[in-house]
């Protein structure tokens, strides 16, 4: 804003000097002349937009956040699968993954008019940058965690380690009657009314045998 007007500015001084014709009205344009020249040279180049921003306004369309995956392990890898449909067919530029030691992030640009984004932080384990990487295959992206050491991970990230512990916890108590109606509550609650029903008449069936002493019965 600031060049804008010293420029419009430098122009205008300009157009006064071609038609002055006093010697001391000329020498004091001049001067203005040169003193605005100055100025503007030595004005901060303009700042280069944020490259996040940049990114930002060249993605177009509306951003998908994907949650389904599939992973697995070897030695030395932690490798995360994820269906897009017709992903192969974008240039490769398209599809960028950042990795930190202990987590990733992966966006997908102008893929059918979407953009997708998927985030992993808290990595269970360090893993290499250098060595990870990923690959583009048929309606699939492939991201390859490099582990820092071989060995086995039981989830991919912090919190799915810790809310295993508390579950197993829970269940894992002095009574194992108590551990084991904590794990029937679970089921009933998640179960569809098949498993409800099936819960249902073993507990009946339970309570009936509690009522009768246990003792079985001739018919």
């Amino acid at each position: 804003l600031v060049l804008n007007q010293l420029q419009k500015d430098l122009e205008e001084v300009k157009e006064l000097l071609t038609k002055a014709t006093r010697k001391r009205v000329r020498d004091v344009l001049a001067a203005e002349k040169q003193k605005l020249e100055l100025e503007i040279k030595n004005q901060p180049p303009p700042k280069p937009k944020d490259v996040a921003e940049e990114e930002k306004s060249s993605l177009g369309g509306y951003t998908v956040k994907i949650n389904n995956y599939g992973w697995d392990q070897s030695d030395k890898f932690v490798k995360i699968y994820i269906s897009l449909n017709g992903v192969q067919k974008l240039p490769a530029e398209n599809v960028q993954v950042n990795f930190t030691e202990r987590s990733f992030d992966l966006l997908v640009k102008n893929l059918n008019g979407k953009n997708y984004t998927m985030t992993f932080n808290n990595l269970l384990k360090p893993i290499s940058v250098e060595g990870s990487s990923r690959k583009i295959k048929t309606d699939m992206i492939l991201v390859m965690c490099k582990k820092k050491r071989e060995e086995k991970w039981d989830c991919l990230t912090q919190v799915e380690k810790e809310s295993k512990e508390k579950e197993k916890a829970a269940y894992d108590t002095a009574d194992p009657s108590e551990g084991l109606m904590n794990i029937l509550k679970k089921m009933y609650a998640e179960g569809d009314d098949e498993m409800k029903r099936t819960i249902n008449k073993a507990w009946v069936e339970s309570r009936e045998k509690q009522y009768k002493g246990d003792i079985p019965m001739d018919i």
